[in-house]
């Protein structure tokens, strides 16, 4: 009797245990030089390690052309932070699941000088506008603006980071930035041309090899970030005051605004119910040559 339940304590105690350390990727979109990247994710994988016990390796790119090759190819990844249309994409074709998003959403404006920005939007044709390069979501919302492709600004993807656009503008190096709300409100003194749709906030979602238990541990993480004092300046350049539940419901269809980037090919079952008859819808240009 003694030996039995010896055994049963033991397999008690083996099932009760948690599951080795294990080291995942965290991708996240290529807003910063990889080793500026580093110093800004750094205090957050920390935070993720010391909650859950596993290891956090931070994945980024050069530029968005090396990122989306690399999200189209489906390299390795196990959680990525990023904006709605490669949210939904992830969904999509990868089996990616949103566990989190930032709570506010994600808004991008056409920001200019007063002096500029009272002529309009069209006041900024054959004019400098800089952005982060196509398919960030700010670069491909100026396809919203601008849908001809013959009546456009001079669209420089030359910024190293979103701030680096506004800091442009007061160089007098471009007319006018196309940012992020999270950025744009940190510039009174500049003046939105024009406003973007709003899209649901940045997530961040896990692939399907990730085990159960190891995703809510790490939702419920980032659920909790707000409450640690020492971390309020990760969220700070992440844009966000703090983390919300969120599912792939609110993502679906963010997927569209890649349509015209070069690489992008509809869903077959999309492709298939699409209409045979009806044009194009002009994009505005927005189309890359990736670095395949």
């Amino acid at each position: 009797m003694t030996l039995k339940k010896g055994l049963a304590a033991l397999l008690c105690s083996l099932i009760a245990t948690p599951a080795l350390a294990a080291e995942y990727i965290l991708a996240v979109e290529p807003n910063y030089p990889p080793a500026q990247a580093e110093q800004v994710y750094k205090p957050l994988l920390d935070y993720l390690a010391q909650s859950t016990g596993h290891t956090f390796k931070l994945k980024t790119a050069t530029n968005y052309h090396v990122y989306w090759r690399d999200l189209r190819s489906g390299a390795r990844t196990d959680f990525a932070f990023e904006e709605a249309h490669f949210t939904d994409y992830r969904v999509n074709r990868h089996g990616f699941t949103p566990l989190v998003r930032v709570s506010e959403g994600t808004r991008y404006s056409l920001m200019a000088d007063p002096s500029i920005a009272e002529q309009g939007i069209t006041g900024l044709i054959g004019y400098r506008v800089v952005s982060m390069p196509a398919p960030s979501m700010g670069y491909l919302l100026l396809g919203d603006i601008y849908k001809n492709p013959i009546a456009q600004p001079e669209i420089m993807s030359v910024a190293a980071n979103w701030r680096d656009g506004v800091e442009m503008v007061f160089s007098q190096e471009t007319e006018a930035a196309m940012v992020p709300n999270y950025i744009a409100q940190l510039y009174p003194n500049l003046v939105s041309v024009s406003d973007s749709r709003e899209f649901t906030g940045r997530a961040l979602s896990a692939g399907g090899t990730v085990p159960a238990d190891v995703r809510q541990a790490v939702s419920e993480a980032m659920l909790k970030l707000h409450e640690d004092d020492s971390l309020y300046e990760v969220l700070v350049e992440l844009g966000a005051s703090q983390f919300v539940e969120t599912n792939a419901a609110e993502y679906a269809g963010s997927e569209s605004l890649l349509r015209g980037v070069f690489g992008y090919r509809p869903m077959p079952k999309a492709a298939a119910e699409a209409e045979p008859d009806v044009e194009p819808e002009i994009t505005g240009g927005i189309q890359v040559q990736a670095d395949d």
